[in-house]
Protein backbone atom coordinates (compact mmCIF):
# COMPACT_ATOMS: atom_id res chain seq x y z
CA UNK A 1 0.00 0.00 0.00
CA UNK A 2 2.80 2.42 0.86
CA UNK A 3 4.57 1.66 -2.43
CA UNK A 4 1.35 2.32 -4.36
CA UNK A 5 0.83 5.60 -2.51
CA UNK A 6 4.38 6.77 -3.24
CA UNK A 7 4.03 5.77 -6.89
CA UNK A 8 0.76 7.66 -7.14
CA UNK A 9 2.29 10.75 -5.53
CA UNK A 10 5.26 10.74 -7.92
CA UNK A 11 2.85 10.84 -10.84
CA UNK A 12 1.62 14.24 -9.68
CA UNK A 13 3.65 17.06 -11.19
CA UNK A 14 1.88 19.54 -8.94
CA UNK A 15 2.83 17.49 -5.88
CA UNK A 16 6.48 17.41 -6.92
CA UNK A 17 6.45 21.19 -7.48
CA UNK A 18 4.90 21.69 -4.05
CA UNK A 19 7.48 19.42 -2.45
CA UNK A 20 10.28 21.30 -4.21
CA UNK A 21 8.98 24.65 -2.98
CA UNK A 22 8.75 23.44 0.61
CA UNK A 23 12.18 21.84 0.36
CA UNK A 24 13.67 25.20 -0.66
CA UNK A 25 11.84 26.91 2.21
CA UNK A 26 13.18 24.28 4.60
CA UNK A 27 16.74 24.79 3.34
CA UNK A 28 16.41 28.56 3.77
CA UNK A 29 15.14 28.11 7.31
CA UNK A 30 17.83 25.62 8.27
CA UNK A 31 20.76 27.57 6.81
CA UNK A 32 19.49 31.15 7.17
CA UNK A 33 22.62 32.23 9.02
CA UNK A 34 24.76 31.16 6.04
CA UNK A 35 22.43 32.27 3.23
CA UNK A 36 21.41 35.73 4.46
CA UNK A 37 24.12 38.30 3.60
CA UNK A 38 23.11 40.74 6.36
CA UNK A 39 21.62 40.74 9.83
CA UNK A 40 17.80 40.68 9.73
CA UNK A 41 17.43 43.16 12.61
CA UNK A 42 20.44 45.50 12.55
CA UNK A 43 19.49 48.98 11.38
CA UNK A 44 21.55 51.08 8.96
CA UNK A 45 20.03 54.51 8.36
CA UNK A 46 22.53 55.26 5.59
CA UNK A 47 20.92 52.49 3.50
CA UNK A 48 17.24 53.43 3.87
CA UNK A 49 14.71 52.57 1.14
CA UNK A 50 17.24 51.38 -1.41
CA UNK A 51 15.80 49.57 -4.40
CA UNK A 52 16.82 46.06 -5.47
CA UNK A 53 20.47 45.94 -6.51
CA UNK A 54 23.52 43.70 -6.56
CA UNK A 55 24.21 44.53 -2.89
CA UNK A 56 20.59 44.24 -1.75
CA UNK A 57 18.74 41.74 -3.97
CA UNK A 58 15.33 42.82 -2.70
CA UNK A 59 16.14 46.34 -1.52
CA UNK A 60 16.03 47.73 2.01
CA UNK A 61 13.27 48.96 4.30
CA UNK A 62 12.79 52.24 6.15
CA UNK A 63 15.40 51.25 8.72
CA UNK A 64 18.00 50.23 6.15
CA UNK A 65 17.53 46.51 6.84
CA UNK A 66 18.08 44.09 3.98
CA UNK A 67 14.73 42.70 2.78
CA UNK A 68 16.24 39.49 1.39
CA UNK A 69 17.93 38.67 4.70
CA UNK A 70 14.71 39.32 6.61
CA UNK A 71 12.73 37.08 4.26
CA UNK A 72 15.29 34.29 4.59
CA UNK A 73 15.11 34.43 8.38
CA UNK A 74 11.35 34.82 8.12
CA UNK A 75 11.09 31.29 6.72
CA UNK A 76 11.82 30.04 10.23
CA UNK A 77 8.88 31.91 11.70
CA UNK A 78 6.62 30.91 8.81
CA UNK A 79 7.36 27.21 9.24
CA UNK A 80 7.20 27.48 13.02
CA UNK A 81 3.84 29.22 12.91
CA UNK A 82 2.42 26.74 10.41
CA UNK A 83 3.65 23.60 12.14
CA UNK A 84 3.00 24.67 15.73
CA UNK A 85 -0.47 26.03 14.99
CA UNK A 86 -1.21 22.90 12.97
CA UNK A 87 -0.01 20.74 15.87
CA UNK A 88 -2.28 22.53 18.35
CA UNK A 89 -5.25 22.18 16.00
CA UNK A 90 -4.43 18.53 15.33
CA UNK A 91 -4.16 17.65 19.02
CA UNK A 92 -7.31 19.43 20.17
CA UNK A 93 -9.45 18.61 17.15
CA UNK A 94 -8.55 14.93 16.93
CA UNK A 95 -9.10 14.42 20.65
CA UNK A 96 -12.56 15.98 20.50
CA UNK A 97 -13.55 14.19 17.30
CA UNK A 98 -12.33 10.82 18.52
CA UNK A 99 -14.07 11.01 21.89
CA UNK A 100 -17.32 12.31 20.41
CA UNK A 101 -17.56 9.67 17.68
CA UNK A 102 -16.36 6.76 19.83
CA UNK A 103 -18.71 7.29 22.77
CA UNK A 104 -21.56 8.93 20.88
CA UNK A 105 -24.69 10.06 22.69
CA UNK A 106 -24.36 13.07 24.95
CA UNK A 107 -20.58 13.29 24.39
CA UNK A 108 -20.98 13.52 20.64
CA UNK A 109 -23.84 16.03 20.87
CA UNK A 110 -22.03 18.37 23.27
CA UNK A 111 -18.72 18.29 21.39
CA UNK A 112 -20.24 18.77 17.95
CA UNK A 113 -22.47 21.65 19.08
CA UNK A 114 -19.40 23.35 20.52
CA UNK A 115 -17.62 22.78 17.21
CA UNK A 116 -20.58 24.28 15.34
CA UNK A 117 -20.43 27.40 17.50
CA UNK A 118 -16.70 27.82 16.88
CA UNK A 119 -17.11 27.35 13.12
CA UNK A 120 -19.83 30.01 13.05
CA UNK A 121 -17.22 32.67 13.82
CA UNK A 122 -14.92 34.05 11.08
CA UNK A 123 -11.48 32.51 11.58
CA UNK A 124 -9.59 35.77 11.91
CA UNK A 125 -12.15 37.20 14.34
CA UNK A 126 -11.99 34.11 16.55
CA UNK A 127 -8.18 34.25 16.50
CA UNK A 128 -8.28 37.93 17.49
CA UNK A 129 -10.64 37.16 20.36
CA UNK A 130 -8.31 34.42 21.57
CA UNK A 131 -5.29 36.73 21.38
CA UNK A 132 -7.26 39.36 23.30
CA UNK A 133 -7.35 36.83 26.14
CA UNK A 134 -3.81 35.46 25.79
CA UNK A 135 -2.10 38.70 24.77
CA UNK A 136 -0.17 39.57 21.56
CA UNK A 137 2.92 37.63 20.55
CA UNK A 138 4.05 34.98 18.09
CA UNK A 139 3.49 31.97 20.36
CA UNK A 140 0.06 33.19 21.47
CA UNK A 141 -0.83 33.80 17.82
CA UNK A 142 0.08 30.19 16.99
CA UNK A 143 -2.04 28.89 19.88
CA UNK A 144 -4.95 31.07 18.77
CA UNK A 145 -4.71 29.83 15.19
CA UNK A 146 -4.52 26.23 16.41
CA UNK A 147 -7.72 26.69 18.41
CA UNK A 148 -9.41 28.26 15.38
CA UNK A 149 -8.64 25.29 13.11
CA UNK A 150 -9.30 22.54 15.66
CA UNK A 151 -13.00 22.16 14.67
CA UNK A 152 -12.01 21.10 11.16
CA UNK A 153 -9.99 18.17 12.51
CA UNK A 154 -12.80 17.26 14.91
CA UNK A 155 -15.32 16.99 12.08
CA UNK A 156 -13.01 15.07 9.75
CA UNK A 157 -11.92 12.52 12.36
CA UNK A 158 -15.45 12.11 13.68
CA UNK A 159 -16.76 11.12 10.24
CA UNK A 160 -13.95 8.58 9.83
CA UNK A 161 -14.33 7.10 13.31
CA UNK A 162 -18.10 6.67 12.92
CA UNK A 163 -17.51 4.24 10.05
CA UNK A 164 -14.35 2.59 11.32
CA UNK A 165 -15.70 1.71 14.78
CA UNK A 166 -18.32 -0.56 13.17
CA UNK A 167 -15.70 -2.76 11.51
CA UNK A 168 -15.26 -6.37 12.56
CA UNK A 169 -11.70 -5.92 13.86
CA UNK A 170 -12.91 -3.30 16.33
CA UNK A 171 -15.69 -5.61 17.51
CA UNK A 172 -13.16 -8.43 17.85
CA UNK A 173 -10.79 -6.25 19.87
CA UNK A 174 -13.62 -5.29 22.20
CA UNK A 175 -14.64 -8.94 22.59
CA UNK A 176 -11.06 -9.82 23.55
CA UNK A 177 -11.19 -7.33 26.40
CA UNK A 178 -9.22 -4.45 24.87
CA UNK A 179 -9.70 -1.18 26.73
CA UNK A 180 -11.41 1.81 25.14
CA UNK A 181 -8.10 3.68 25.07
CA UNK A 182 -6.34 0.86 23.26
CA UNK A 183 -9.15 0.51 20.74
CA UNK A 184 -9.17 4.25 20.04
CA UNK A 185 -5.42 4.57 19.67
CA UNK A 186 -4.42 1.26 18.09
CA UNK A 187 -7.41 0.13 16.06
CA UNK A 188 -9.27 3.31 15.13
CA UNK A 189 -6.90 6.27 15.05
CA UNK A 190 -4.26 4.58 12.90
CA UNK A 191 -6.88 3.65 10.30
CA UNK A 192 -8.26 7.19 10.18
CA UNK A 193 -4.98 8.97 9.47
CA UNK A 194 -5.25 9.38 5.68
CA UNK A 195 -7.70 12.33 5.67
CA UNK A 196 -5.96 13.81 8.71
CA UNK A 197 -2.58 13.84 6.91
CA UNK A 198 -4.11 15.66 3.96
CA UNK A 199 -5.89 18.15 6.20
CA UNK A 200 -2.70 18.78 8.20
CA UNK A 201 -0.83 19.71 5.03
CA UNK A 202 -3.53 22.09 3.85
CA UNK A 203 -4.04 23.60 7.29
CA UNK A 204 -0.32 24.38 7.62
CA UNK A 205 -0.58 26.67 4.61
CA UNK A 206 -3.73 28.30 5.94
CA UNK A 207 -2.09 28.77 9.34
CA UNK A 208 0.81 30.63 7.72
CA UNK A 209 -1.69 33.04 6.13
CA UNK A 210 -3.50 33.53 9.44
CA UNK A 211 -0.22 34.12 11.28
CA UNK A 212 0.80 36.66 8.66
CA UNK A 213 -2.59 38.35 9.00
CA UNK A 214 -2.23 38.63 12.75
CA UNK A 215 1.33 39.89 12.31
CA UNK A 216 0.06 42.49 9.85
CA UNK A 217 -2.44 43.68 12.46
CA UNK A 218 0.25 43.86 15.13
CA UNK A 219 -1.19 40.93 17.11
CA UNK A 220 1.41 38.34 16.16
CA UNK A 221 5.19 38.64 16.00
CA UNK A 222 6.41 41.96 17.36
CA UNK A 223 9.12 44.22 15.83
CA UNK A 224 11.92 43.77 14.96
CA UNK A 225 11.13 40.08 14.37
CA UNK A 226 11.51 39.33 10.63
CA UNK A 227 8.05 37.81 10.29
CA UNK A 228 6.45 38.14 6.86
CA UNK A 229 3.12 39.55 8.03
CA UNK A 230 4.84 42.19 10.14
CA UNK A 231 7.06 43.03 7.16
CA UNK A 232 3.95 43.54 5.04
CA UNK A 233 2.58 45.88 7.65
CA UNK A 234 5.82 47.85 7.70
CA UNK A 235 5.70 48.33 3.94
CA UNK A 236 2.09 49.46 3.55
CA UNK A 237 3.05 53.13 3.89
CA UNK A 238 5.57 52.78 1.06
CA UNK A 239 3.51 50.98 -1.58
CA UNK A 240 4.08 53.76 -4.12
CA UNK A 241 7.54 55.00 -3.18
CA UNK A 242 9.15 51.66 -2.20
CA UNK A 243 6.84 48.80 -3.26
CA UNK A 244 9.54 46.13 -2.80
CA UNK A 245 9.18 46.36 1.00
CA UNK A 246 5.74 44.73 0.88
CA UNK A 247 5.96 42.93 -2.47
CA UNK A 248 8.67 40.42 -1.65
CA UNK A 249 7.22 39.30 1.74
CA UNK A 250 3.85 38.90 0.00
CA UNK A 251 5.42 36.74 -2.69
CA UNK A 252 7.17 34.65 -0.01
CA UNK A 253 3.86 34.01 1.74
CA UNK A 254 2.13 33.14 -1.54
CA UNK A 255 4.89 30.74 -2.65
CA UNK A 256 5.03 28.91 0.69
CA UNK A 257 1.26 28.52 0.94
CA UNK A 258 1.16 27.36 -2.68
CA UNK A 259 3.73 24.70 -1.83
CA UNK A 260 1.61 23.36 1.03
CA UNK A 261 -1.56 23.41 -1.08
CA UNK A 262 0.02 21.59 -4.00
CA UNK A 263 1.50 18.99 -1.67
CA UNK A 264 -1.83 18.57 0.11
CA UNK A 265 -3.74 18.06 -3.12
CA UNK A 266 -1.21 15.49 -4.31
CA UNK A 267 -1.36 13.62 -1.01
CA UNK A 268 -5.14 13.60 -1.13
CA UNK A 269 -5.07 11.95 -4.55
CA UNK A 270 -2.30 9.54 -3.56
CA UNK A 271 -4.08 8.42 -0.39
CA UNK A 272 -7.41 7.90 -2.16
CA UNK A 273 -7.56 4.18 -3.02
CA UNK A 274 -10.21 4.76 -5.69
CA UNK A 275 -7.67 6.73 -7.76
CA UNK A 276 -4.84 4.16 -7.62
CA UNK A 277 -3.96 2.57 -10.90
CA UNK A 278 -1.90 -0.59 -10.90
Amino acid sequence: MLAITIKQFLRSKAGIVGFAILFIVLILAAFAAYIAPYSPIDQNFTQQLLGPSAHHFMGTDRYGRDIFSRIVYGTRYALLSGLLADGVALGIGCLLGLIGAFYGGWWDFAIMRGVDVMMAFPYLLLAMLTIAILGPGLINAMIAIGIVYAPQYARILRSSVLSIKENDYVTAARAMGASDLRIMLQHISLNAMAPIIVQATLTAGAAIIEAAGLGFLGLGAQPPTPEWGAMLSGGRDFMLSAPWIATFPGLAIAATVLGFNLLGDALRDALDPTLHRH
